[in-house]
């Protein structure tokens, strides 16, 4: 899933990077372009948090031990 929004996002930027080299000039399509590749980061880091955060809680459960004597 991450790997898919850093290649959108990548994929974005070279769009952007042409749109750039074919006009000279900042366009209104780049502003759109800007928008998304804004949208796409933000997915990144939820979905960076959201994982960061299960790792947490993989990390942070301790083990459930039952001491018997």
């Amino acid at each position: 899933m991450i790997q898919d929004l850093y290649k959108a996002k990548r994929s974005l930027e070279l769009k952007w990077e042409q749109e750039h080299l074919d006009n000279n000039r900042y366009t209104l399509d780049m502003v759109k372009i800007d928008d998304l590749i804004k949208r796409v980061v933000t997915d990144i880091k939820l979905e960076e948090a959201r994982l960061s955060h299960l790792q947490n809680n993989i990390e942070g459960s301790a083990p459930e031990v039952s001491v018997a004597t």
